[in-house]
């Protein structure tokens, strides 16, 4: 089973934000694949775990609001200090909205704690539609 990544997207308004962000900062690897890097402090340990589909889940506004396919984790050494960038697929997914509580750094989150896409045919189908305050509405009345 996959694990996977939640981080807070700090300064990031909304999924819209992010995507557009995403898009602005990918580039392209020498294998000609377009990337988003995302540097943190510390390498995860679990990494392994991580490329065998793992994605980032973004936490936006309290709310998981999207993921991206993590590809492959490189080094990176800044002032003396070893960081990691996370490679990510640059396409970010909807997911069904879920609350979150704020933390500093990455947690791990487990395959059978993941929220569902968004937009394709399984749960959740059609709900991209819903505008923003009415999603938040429905998830307050646990309608969602």
């Amino acid at each position: 089973m996959s694990v996977h990544l939640i981080k807070m997207a700090v300064g990031v308004d909304s999924l819209e934000d992010l995507t557009d962000y995403q898009r602005r900062s990918a580039i392209q690897r020498a294998d000609g694949r377009l990337v988003c890097r995302h540097r943190t402090r510390h390498a995860p340990k679990r990494d392994a775990e991580l490329l065998d589909g793992g994605s980032l889940y973004w936490v936006i506004k309290r709310q998981i609001a999207a993921r991206q396919e993590i590809l492959g984790f490189e080094p990176l050494e800044i002032e003396g200090q070893t960081h990691c960038l996370i490679h990510l697929n640059p396409e970010v997914i909807p997911v069904m909205p879920q609350p979150r509580r704020p933390h500093q750094g990455w947690r791990y989150l487990e395959g059978a704690d993941v929220p569902p896409d968004l937009g394709g045919a399984g749960a959740g189908a059609g709900i991209t539609e819903l505008p923003p305050a009415l999603l938040k509405e429905l998830r307050e009345l646990c309608l969602l």
